[in-house]
């Protein structure tokens, strides 16, 4: 029986539950939603729709499932009125959008006979449209709050009648209504366009293989091989949370889901082994946020970056990988010096389990491998998914007839038969209404940003406000992905940001390659005769040379609209590619930095409900645990971490954990004991020194100066500092 309420009526929450006795809302729900999932996984390796279709069915089906899952009645929800008006409601907007799909060639049709007069909507595209519109802006309401909504409409407004009444770069003409209806519906960039695309090829399929991980017993898996790895180091069911945190959040594509799931067995764990409990709440939300940035997954980001940037997909997982371990080594470098100052984690007892280890190993790892060797032979990410769902089938039954004659007790696997298929389908399409709903709702705002060219006026404005600086122009971007990720999930930032400040970010970076030409001189026509468009008196001595500050000076006076056309002219296209790509990283990681930083830190907020903190001290403690989210985006910007060959990428990466040891050491006040007037400058020195790219003796030096410091550290320690009251 599924559980119910007081008065005997079933919370919308338990709609998901596997359907237990005679039908009702239950079964009728949860039987949609497994018929829309095997739909996912059928249109992306079988079925043949038009893109508008598939997006549009995509969009319906999430539309209906969000209307009756996610009532806005509050206590009275459950009442029989509530429930028929969600349900028609989500009827409609799901007829609305099948509508959409079904009605472009009639629009066609009619608006080439009618020529000079504007798309000739009939009553009916006005009713659909308008609807649609409507439960974007709710629907996202519902799974995010008010800012998605809020942003839709002044996207709307701006394109309307807002764009004339601003002044300089951000003014715009006005759109007739009939057009803005259009172009939100069928263009590219609208509601049915990419990232609704992104959304049903590949998001919702991994969210399913995800479902399919947690079901099989594979995230036992993750716990048990992290206590394994952590057991024998001081701290380590602090370094549990870190790793399962890794492999786990990769996955989910959710800081707080991964907190949410992960942080109820490793903060109990950690508190109980001597963390302090805000310490414990925050190493498990940095750690969920890394998981984002985990290849080979990495969230929902880089599929939305492949399909932005046009750049392979296997091309961005494989230069994240050097990234990601920077990271979790810098939140593991914290867990250690926090570990060793207040004596934590020294009577662990991190027992196995090994019959989850095992069963759980299989199912954990073959998917994942078939997974990632698919990828990176160049298939299609839905294609590779799909194929890993039946890697988790097949291993699970295999498992399943082993431990059959097994009968010793070494493993019991879980049997995924067909109600355990059934709930990590549904477990699927659950986790992925949130997204796959923003990622149509934010089409209605990238069609007015193209549409308008905003995105080139907030670049110009960006360029302007860093004056060529690149670090500037990064500070910028993280402040505007801090005030974003204030109300909108990190995917949603990443790609609002992506669109307004990647081109800018680029076109720093390419900036200062033109500089180096413009101190040697331009001495082809064709090339220097692009500058005679600068209204500058600089511009007459681009064939002869000039000095830096003169470039520079020339550089940042040349108007946006002509700097695109001539950085493709003088940077060869592989750089270009190379900028484009550090850009849209730098971009993703400071994106992350909302579920961690104060004032609104979901992840760490989430985590200090676990832990029994104070949650404002948690988002403080978490935001200095994941300090790597800053560290390394500009080692995106100022080294070759990213385009280099493989050794030079490797001791980049090897020398940067001695400088981010020493950056953690500094922030904290301790590295294996206090620090003193002697080990202060050796670290900062030995920072520098090691964080200098591809620079043997400062490397060599830099290293050398913090092992001294950590060794001098060490003989300064006098004893553990007693855990603060209150943790």
């Amino acid at each position: 029986m599924t559980r119910s309420t007081e008065n005997g009526q079933m919370t919308r929450a338990q709609l998901w539950e596997m359907p237990r006795g005679k039908f009702g809302r239950n079964q009728a729900v949860f039987g949609f939603a497994l018929l829309f999932a095997i739909w996912h996984v059928l249109t992306n390796v079988y079925l043949t729709e038009p893109g508008l279709w598939q997006n549009a069915i995509h969009f319906a089906g999430f539309a209906f499932l969000a209307s009756v899952t996610l009532s806005p009645w509050g206590k009275k929800s459950n009442q029989t009125w509530a429930w028929v008006i969600d349900i028609l409601y989500g009827l409609l907007v799901a007829s609305a959008a099948l509508w959409v799909a079904w009605a472009e060639s009639g629009l066609y049709e009619r608006s080439l006979a009618v020529t000079g007069l504007g798309w000739q909507f009939t009553a009916i595209d006005w009713a659909a449209g308008i609807l649609l519109i409507f439960a974007c802006i709710d629907l996202s309401r519902r799974v995010s709050g008010w800012v998605i909504p809020i942003l839709i409409g002044l996207s709307l407004s701006y394109i309307l009648f807002l764009g004339t009444m601003l002044p300089g770069v951000f003014r715009s003409a006005s759109l007739p209504l009939n057009d803005v209806l259009f172009r939100t519906l069928y263009n590219d960039e609208g509601v049915f366009g990419i990232l609704a695309t992104i959304s049903v090829t590949n998001i919702t399929l991994f969210m399913i293989f995800g479902g399919f991980l947690v079901v099989s017993g594979a995230s036992n898996f993750v716990i048990e091989v992290s206590k394994v790895v952590a057991g024998r180091i001081k701290g380590g069911a602090a370094f549990v949370a870190v790793i399962s945190s890794a492999l786990t959040g990769t996955i989910s594509g959710s800081a707080i889901a991964n907190t949410a799931s992960t942080g109820v067995i490793t903060i109990p764990l950690m508190k109980a082994n001597g963390f302090r409990p805000q310490f414990a709440a925050g190493v498990e939300a940095a750690a969920s946020t890394g998981g984002q940035l985990m290849p080979p997954i990495m969230g929902a980001g880089a599929f939305v970056m492949a399909s932005y940037t046009s750049i392979p997909y296997g091309t961005i997982v494989a230069v994240s990988v050097v990234p990601a371990i920077l990271y979790f080594l810098s939140v593991a470098f914290i867990v250690r010096i926090e570990a060793v100052k207040y004596d934590a984690g020294a009577k662990i007892d991190l027992t196995v389990d090994r019959r989850k280890m095992i069963s759980g190993g299989l199912v954990f790892v073959i998917p994942l491998a078939v997974m990632i060797w698919l990828l990176l032979s160049g298939v299609t990410p839905p294609y590779a998914a799909c194929w890993a769902i039946v890697a988790v089938i097949g291993t699970s039954w295999a498992t399943s007839v082993v431990a059959y004659f097994n009968k010793d007790g070494t493993f019991k696997p879980v049997n995924m038969g067909p109600s355990r298929i059934a709930e990590a389908l549904v477990s699927g399409i659950r986790s992925a209404i949130m997204t796959a709903i923003l990622l149509t709702a934010i089409g209605i705002m990238n069609n007015a940003i193209v549409t308008s060219g905003v995105g080139n006026g907030f670049s110009l404005m960006i360029a302007q406000w860093s004056q060529g600086s690149l670090v500037l122009a990064i500070a910028l971007i993280a402040l505007a992905s801090l005030v974003l990720g204030m109300g909108l999930p990190v995917t949603a930032a990443y790609i609002i940001l992506a669109i307004l400040t990647a081109p800018a970010l680029a076109g720093i970076m390419a900036d200062g390659l033109i500089v180096e030409q413009l101190i040697a001189g331009i001495s082809d026509p064709s090339k220097s005769a692009l500058f005679a468009l600068v209204d500058h008196p600089l511009a007459a001595q681009v064939a002869s040379g000039m000095t830096k500050p003169e470039a520079w000076e020339l550089i940042r006076n040349i108007p946006f609209e002509i700097a695109v056309t001539i950085r493709p002219v003088l940077i060869d296209p592989s750089t270009q590619t190379v900028f484009l790509l550090t850009a849209h990283l730098i971009i993703f990681w400071l994106s992350q930095d909302s579920n961690v930083t104060p004032p609104v830190c979901l992840a760490a907020f989430t985590a200090a409900g676990i832990a029994g903190s104070r949650p404002m001290a948690t988002g403080f403690e978490s935001w200095k645990i994941a300090k790597g989210l800053y560290v390394v985006p500009l080692m995106f910007a100022y080294t070759p971490l990213i385009s280099g060959e493989l050794i030079e990428v490797l001791q980049i990466g090897f020398f940067a954990l001695f400088g981010i040891y020493a950056t953690n050491a500094l922030i904290q006040w301790y590295a294996e004991g206090p620090l003193s007037p002697i080990t202060l400058p050796l670290l900062v020195l030995g920072g520098i020194g090691t964080y200098w790219p591809l620079a043997w003796l400062p490397n060599i030096v830099g290293a050398t100066a913090i092992l001294i410091a950590i060794a001098l550290s060490s003989r300064n320690k006098t004893g553990a500092h007693m855990v603060p009251e209150g943790g």
